[in-house]
This record gives structure tokens, C-alpha cells and sequence, in this order.
């Protein structure tokens, strides 16, 4: 049998330059903040993994909530 329903993929879609900007913008302010949280002292007994707030919302089994 062959795959003739199999259709090519197809080619990236070019973004424009206000959103090239914007995820770059997105991106510094991420690693601002995993740099800042990287050197804040570790909480004793505190709960494993990333900060759940770190980037301003809270993530609790996939769920987001803004504040």
C-alpha cells in the first residue's frame, strides 16, 4: 500500500520583524529573571524545582493563573 494521501510538508512561515522583536524582547526577560533567581539563596526545606511564580502567574498540574 502506499502513502499517496501523504502530503509535504510545508515551508516555515516568514515572521515579521515587530514579532522577531518582541519573542527577542520575551527571551531577555526570561533569562533576567532565571539569572536573578539563580543567585538568591536556596530555601531550606522548600519545595523542589522551578520557582512557580517566576514569571508572574502561577502553575499548578498544567493550569495557569495570572494575578
Amino acid at each position: 500500500m502506499s502513502n499517496e494521501t501523504e502530503h509535504p510538508t510545508p515551508p516555515p512561515r516568514a515572521i515579521n520583524p515587530a514579532a522577531q522583536r518582541a519573542l527577542a524582547e520575551a527571551q531577555a526577560r526570561r533569562d533576567e529573571i532565571d539569572a536573578a533567581t539563580a543567585m538568591a539563596p536556596r530555601e531550606r526545606g522548600g519545595r523542589g524545582g522551578l520557582e512557580p511564580v517566576r514569571y508572574g502567574d502561577w502553575e499548578i498540574k498544567g493550569l495557569t493563573s495570572d494575578f
